[in-house]
C-alpha cells in the first residue's frame, strides 16, 4: 500500500478529451527522403513576441570527435537565468527525427537536423523556455537552454560512415555541450531539469541518469520527456514500421554500445531503443508528458504510407474527425498500448509504478511535443484535467503542492 501511495504521490494520470479540445498541429510534416524518413519538421506557432536567442557553436567540440553527422561543429542556445532563478537550469534537448541508413543520414546532414551550417542563428523561446511569468510562471527566470540536435540518433550515437562522410557522435556531442554548460555554471544548479520533445524526449530518457551524476546529491535534479515515448506497437498492416526503422538508426549509427547494460543485458538492442523497457529502471525521478493519440506516431508509425498503400488512412490520421468508427477502435486499441483497455492500461502503468520515481499525464489531444508550445503548454486552452494539469507537472518537477491521490482511470471517447 505504501509503495502505490509513494507512486500515485508523483504520478498524475489523466485520461480525458479534455472537453473534446484538439490540437490542429501547424507546421508538422514529413520529408519524403525514404519511405519513412522521420525528418520531422515540427515548429512553434509564429510568436512575433517571443524571445529570439543566438545560436552560439561549441568551440574545440571536434578535438573530442563531437561533431554533427556532416563534421561541423554542434550548439545550443542560452538564455541566462535571474532572481530567484539565478542558479536553477533546464536543459532542452531538441527533437527533430532520426535517420537510418546511409540515403537518409547523407540527406540529413544537408539540413539543420544534421549540419550547423543550416541551424538558425537565432530562434525563439516559447512555452517551457519562455521568459515570460504570464506564459511560463514557473521556469521564466531560470537558466534556460536549447542543445540542438545534429547526430541523428537522440543524442546517443558513436562512428562513422567513411566512404559517405557522416560522422555519428551524438554521445560525444551530448558530454561536450555538458563540459560546456557545466563550465559556464550549471555546476552551481540548487535545482536541474532534463527536458526533451519528441527525438529529444528520448534521448532525456537515455541520458536522464546521466544528467543526475554530474551534479552532487544536495542539487535537485529531475527529468521531463515530453513526446518521447515512441511505442512498439504493431502498424495497420501488421507490421512493425518503427522498430524496423529504429533497427537501421540503433545499428548503422552504432547506438547499441551506448545503451544501458541492464536493458541490453537480456534484451535485444533495438528493444532498449524504446523508451517503455527502459523507464522502469530509471533511477531519477521522471515526468512522462504524452498525448494518447500522438499524432506523429499515428501518422508515421502506425500509418506510414507504406501501411496503407490503398490510403484508406489517408484523412483519418491528418484529421481524426475523418476516422470511421473501425479507425477510431484501431486507435484506441492499437496507438498507445495505455488505453487498450482499462484492464490493460492499468497493468502497463503498474510497469512504470514499481519506481516511486516516475509520474505521468497522458492526455487524449491530437499532438505531439506539448512543453515547448505555447498553446499547449501554459494558454486559456491547453489540455487540463481539473484545472490540474500544469501545476501536477510543476508539482513533480520542483515544488510541493498538494492534491488528492488519483486512484481511478478515465477515458472518454
Amino acid at each position: 500500500m505504501g509503495k502505490s501511495m509513494d507512486f500515485w504521490m508523483w504520478a498524475f494520470v489523466g485520461f480525458a478529451v479534455l472537453e473534446r479540445w484538439v490540437l490542429l498541429v501547424k507546421g508538422f510534416s514529413l520529408a519524403n527522403v525514404s519511405h519513412i524518413s522521420y525528418l520531422e519538421s515540427y515548429d512553434v506557432i509564429d510568436n512575433p513576441q517571443a524571445l529570439m536567442v543566438p545560436l552560439t557553436l561549441i568551440d574545440g567540440a571536434d578535438s573530442k570527435g563531437a561533431v554533427c553527422l556532416d563534421g561541423t561543429l554542434p550548439g545550443y542556445h542560452l538564455h541566462h537565468g535571474s532572481g530567484s532563478g539565478a542558479n536553477s537550469w533546464l536543459i532542452e534537448l531538441e527533437g527533430g527525427g532520426w535517420c537510418n541508413n546511409v540515403r537518409t543520414c547523407v540527406y540529413r546532414k544537408t539540413t539543420r537536423r544534421g549540419s550547423s551550417k543550416y541551424m538558425e542563428r537565432q530562434i525563439a523561446f516559447t512555452g517551457l523556455l519562455s521568459n515570460k511569468p504570464e506564459e511560463n510562471p514557473d521556469f521564466f527566470n531560470w537558466n534556460r537552454i536549447k542543445i540542438r540536435y545534429c547526430d541523428g540518433a537522440s543524442f546517443a550515437g558513436e562512428g562513422q560512415d567513411e566512404a559517405n562522410k557522416l560522422y555519428f557522435r551524438g554521445q560525444r556531442i551530448w558530454l561536450a555541450a555538458m563540459e560546456e554548460l557545466m563550465a559556464k555554471g550549471m555546476r552551481n544548479a540548487d535545482q536541474a531539469l532534463l527536458a526533451g520533445c519528441s527525438a529529444g524526449g528520448l534521448a532525456s530518457v537515455l541520458h536522464c541518469d546521466e544528467f543526475r551524476d554530474l551534479f552532487p546529491d544536495s542539487t535537485k535534479v529531475k527529468c521531463l520527456s515530453d513526446a518521447g515515448l515512441f511505442l512498439d506497437a504493431m502498424d495497420v498492416s501488421g507490421g512493425h514500421t518503427l522498430r524496423n526503422f529504429y533497427h537501421g538508426v540503433v545499428t548503422y549509427l552504432g547506438v547499441a554500445k551506448n545503451l544501458p547494460s541492464y536493458c541490453t543485458d537480456h534484451m535485444d538492442p533495438t528493444s532498449c531503443f524504446f523508451p517503455q523497457n527502459l523507464i522502469n529502471n530509471i533511477k531519477t525521478p521522471l515526468f512522462i508528458l504524452n498525448a494518447a493519440y500522438d499524432v506523429w506516431q499515428v501518422q508515421s508509425s502506425l500509418a506510414p504510407s507504406t501501411a496503407d498503400p490503398r490510403h484508406l488512412w489517408g484523412q483519418c490520421k491528418m484529421n481524426h474527425a475523418r476516422c470511421s468508427a473501425e479507425q477510431i477502435q484501431f486507435l484506441q486499441g492499437k496507438s498507445f498500448t495505455l488505453i487498450i483497455d482499462q484492464t490493460q492500461m492499468l497493468n502497463a502503468v503498474k510497469v512504470f509504478s514499481r519506481s516511486p520515481q516516475i509520474g505521468l499525464f497522458i492526455n487524449s489531444c491530437f499532438a505531439h511535443c506539448q512543453s515547448e508550445r505555447q498553446d499547449t503548454w501554459f494558454a486559456d486552452d491547453s489540455p487540463v484535467v481539473q484545472n490540474k494539469v500544469h501545476k501536477c507537472l510543476i508539482f513533480f518537477a520542483f515544488y510541493s503542492c498538494k492534491y488528492n491521490y488519483i486512484t481511478k482511470f478515465i477515458y472518454v471517447v
